[in-house]
């Protein structure tokens, strides 16, 4: 049996929807939770006193491209990713197995593992269960991620099926090499995460395989990849039929608020997304109203805040008029500034998210929100 690290708070009386905490090395996180990203061990234009003063609990980092620069011996030798970058709350790191998916005419998929190119200086490398886990040992990830085979949308059955073997094998022996660490005395926990593609019966067989190794928490991987908003939701919900009701579930790479509160009325507890911050940096900010895109020309004598209803020192201190000529001028204060809203506005609705759940009204917080957001009536 597994470590018990997740907690559930209340279950919604409408649907799947719930709160909970997740126990983690560098302190509990509650659930459901946005989590930034931080590729290089930075959420970009952000500064970690940032990412304190709005609230965040747990971050993002990339085992890819922490690999290949600074690389882990250098994170190792400072402390891992807490002492190397300050941040001294919760890491959750990738396997890199989506960027390596990315760069499909640089790598090469095989049952040992994967080996690729790097995008920076063309040098070749390999990715394996074992030495992925090892890797992000070396960061001191609080939460690490199998290795994977990812799969785009519309890939035929066979395709699906055979990344899922490779998938499966990995997570047996990511699971042998992570057992060994944690009785060297490791404390971060290994997630396994479910593909089979869009495919309902390989989903239900890697749900089925991914419960059978009974790790700490599961992830959901395979989603967000090109498909209609409809379908995400729809094999979204269908996977989480058969993922346990005791452990946090994950799902990979979903960052707007319609997503998000898909996948937490399907009972999904943890997210992430470079969208907001990556958005941000062009110029469109989150509000209740819809995304507001501070380029267009209205906005050249409007001295009102982005949004009237946040509480943020963005909105606070500065007017659609100055942020408008900071994204034109290209200064640096427009992209932490940008970035600094948007983040806080999804942490914010973490919080109303929780609050409708724990009060058994989520469903039509869910509805009432999406009605205004969508509408986008932005004045």
């Amino acid at each position: 049996m597994s470590e018990e690290v997740f907690d559930v708070i209340h279950k919604s009386l409408d649907g799947r929807a719930r709160t909970g905490v997740l126990h983690l090395n560098h302190g509990d996180v509650q659930t459901p939770v946005f989590m930034p990203v931080g590729t290089n061990a930075t959420v970009k234009a952000l500064s970690k006193d940032d990412l304190e003063e709005i609230g965040f609990e747990i971050i993002l980092a990339n085992t890819y491209h922490l690999y290949l620069r600074p690389g882990s011996s250098l994170i190792e030798e400072a402390g891992g990713l807490h002492g190397f970058s300050g941040w001294k709350r919760n890491f959750l790191t990738d396997s890199g197995g989506f960027q390596v998916w990315s760069l499909s005419k640089l790598r090469k998929i095989s049952d040992e593992g994967v080996y690729f190119a790097s995008n920076i200086d063309g040098s070749r490398h390999t990715f394996t269960p074992e030495n992925v886990v090892d890797f992000q040992v070396q960061f001191n990830s609080d939460i690490q991620m199998q290795l994977d085979v990812c799969t785009g949308y519309g890939i035929d059955r066979k395709e699906a099926a055979e990344a899922l073997r490779i998938t499966g094998n990995w997570l047996k022996r990511a699971k042998e090499r992570w057992l060994i660490k944690r009785n060297e005395g490791y404390k971060g926990i290994l997630l396994p995460i479910v593909q089979g593609n869009f495919f309902h019966d390989l989903r239900r067989e890697s749900a089925e395989f991914v419960n059978s190794l009974d790790l700490p928490a599961v992830a959901i991987g395979g989603l967000s990849v090109g498909e209609p908003r409809e379908e995400f939701a729809a094999m979204l919900d269908y996977t989480t039929e058969f993922l346990p009701e005791n452990k946090a579930k994950y799902v990979m790479g979903i960052g707007t608020p319609d997503y998000i509160l898909d996948a937490v009325h399907s009972g999904v507890d943890m997210f992430d997304c470079v969208l907001p911050t990556r958005n941000a940096r062009n110029g469109s900010y989150f509000t209740k109203d819809g995304n507001l895109s501070i380029k267009q020309e209205r906005f050249i004598h409007d001295f009102s805040p982005i949004d009237r209803e946040c509480n943020c020192k963005v909105c606070k201190n500065y007017s659609r008029s100055y942020l408008r000529h900071l994204f034109k001028e290209q200064e640096i204060l427009s992209c932490m500034l940008a970035s600094y809203h948007n983040l806080y506005f999804l942490n914010n609705m973490m919080k109303e998210i929780r609050q409708a759940i724990n009060e058994d009204r989520f469903e039509q917080y869910r509805v009432d929100f999406l009605k205004r957001f969508r509408a986008e009536n932005i004045l």
